[in-house]
């Protein structure tokens, strides 16, 4: 039976299970929070509001997994043990993937610091197209709260939402009500790039949804255009990054309507060269709104942790991800401290990768000796040298996250899943060993 919490009651009078009311999702970036789970002798089951990605997540089943040394059951000491001998013998390692929550980043942290590794999200890559605009040029973005209560034009940015957050246009887009008026005006809902589901777009709020289908690789061309537009620059030409021009003029003049816009994107969708180019021509045009109307980014993703993980990096480092311990102090470099580039290289000669919430998150493939702490399920190329199975924060025992729009840390529940331990309790023990 899963442990007794705050939001859980007896689903039955014979104590077969519990159910578990207003729980948050640990599976994507928005963290849902209104959940209804129930568990039983077989296994979580998702009762209400649950998408895709939490089904997939909750359900899964865990149990068998065991601690391995080259594919080897053996004890969980035992698999500390070695993973702290080859931390302990390794010249430059990297801890990576870190899917993970607030605590076992904390952990990572702690263990960085006493082994001198180096750490990187496997979703950096992702994150630095954000990263490099906000360093460089600083932004004006909204809060999924915000968005949700005050925006009556929301442009999409070259992203499938639907499929990367499948409940965002639900919770925030279609909500019929609203905290500051009585009758909400309605919605217009833009999706500008190539073959974008619209389908999460439904509802009485809702009153236009315009689809500008243009490649992505030309979105910043087109923002660059709007740009102009919106100073009174003559712009020629009958198209205008491969849209009627007609189109765009027509966009630039629905934002200076808005009451309140948001530009949303997640930079995981647009993976494509110089993509950071395009997110700072966004930044850029809505900072240039805001001279004359209300308006405001919105970046997703933040799956697998990546959210938890560069916030937690910067708070007790001062830098977000990519960041050496190897001298003694943190040291920050961008390019340098890229994972991929490193593991490609031979820099590193131990990698330490951690995915506690979906099997997806898999390692790279790589002959550099590999201490795993994952998921059980894992998808993994070949066997580590070691592999210790972790639980999930929120379904296995409890946790902390961040939400993607970096303002909420919420709480996650222990719904007695599994007895896996969590990976802050491993990496703690491993530290101990070293």
């Amino acid at each position: 039976m899963g442990a007794q919490g705050p939001g859980a009651r007896d689903s039955d009078g014979n104590g077969a299970g519990n159910t578990y009311e207003n729980v948050t999702c640990p599976f994507c970036g928005i963290l849902c929070d209104d959940l209804e789970i129930s568990s039983s002798r077989s296994g979580l089951k998702v009762k209400k509001n649950g998408c895709g990605k939490a089904i997939a997540g909750f359900e899964r089943d865990v149990s068998g997994a065991k601690p391995q040394i080259g594919g080897k059951d053996v004890s969980l000491a035992e698999a500390v043990t070695a993973a702290a001998g080859l931390l302990g013998k390794a010249r430059l390692p990297i801890l990576g993937g870190l899917g993970t929550d607030v605590d076992g980043m904390r952990a990572v942290m702690a263990l960085a610091e006493k082994s001198g590794a180096v750490i990187d999200h496997a979703l950096s890559d992702a994150q630095y197209r954000n990263f490099r605009v906000l360093q460089s040029g600083g932004w004006v973005m909204t809060t999924l709260t915000e968005a949700r209560n005050r925006a009556d034009l929301f442009i999409i940015i070259g992203t499938d939402v639907h499929k990367m957050h499948p409940h965002f246009f639900k919770r925030v887009v279609n909500v019929e009500t609203s905290m500051f008026w009585d009758n909400p005006p309605k919605r217009t809902v833009v999706f500008l790039g190539e073959g974008l589901d619209t389908s999460g777009v439904t509802g009485s709020r809702i009153g236009e949804v315009i689809s500008l289908p243009a490649k992505n690789e030309r979105l910043g061309e087109i923002v660059t255009a709007m740009r102009a537009m919106s100073k009174g620059v003559a712009i020629t030409g009958d198209t205008i990054g491969g849209l009627p021009r007609a189109a765009i003029e027509d966009l630039v003049e629905r934002c200076k309507k808005a009451t309140y816009g948001v530009m949303v994107w997640a930079p995981p969708a647009l993976s494509f060269p110089n993509a950071d180019l395009t997110i700072q021509a966004v930044s850029e045009y809505v900072k240039e709104i805001n001279l004359h109307a209300r308006f405001a980014g919105l970046a997703l993703g933040g799956n697998e942790g990546a959210v938890s993980t560069a916030a937690v990096a910067a708070w007790q480092s001062g830098f977000p991800l990519r960041v050496s311990f190897a001298s003694g102090k943190p040291d920050y470099d961008i390019e340098r401290y890229s994972m991929l580039r490193m593991i490609a290289a031979k820099e590193s000669d131990l990698l330490v990768w951690i995915a506690s919430f979906t099997p997806d998150l898999a390692p790279p493939d790589t002959d550099i000796p590999m201490v795993v702490l994952g998921t059980p399920g894992l998808r993994l190329a070949s066997k580590p040298e070691v592999f210790i199975p972790i639980g999930t924060p929120g379904a296995d025992h409890a946790g902390i996250m961040v939400r993607v729009d970096n303002v909420v840390s919420l709480p996650l529940q222990n719904l007695g899943r599994s007895s896996l331990p969590g990976l802050g309790s491993v990496l703690a023990q491993i530290e101990s060993a070293l």
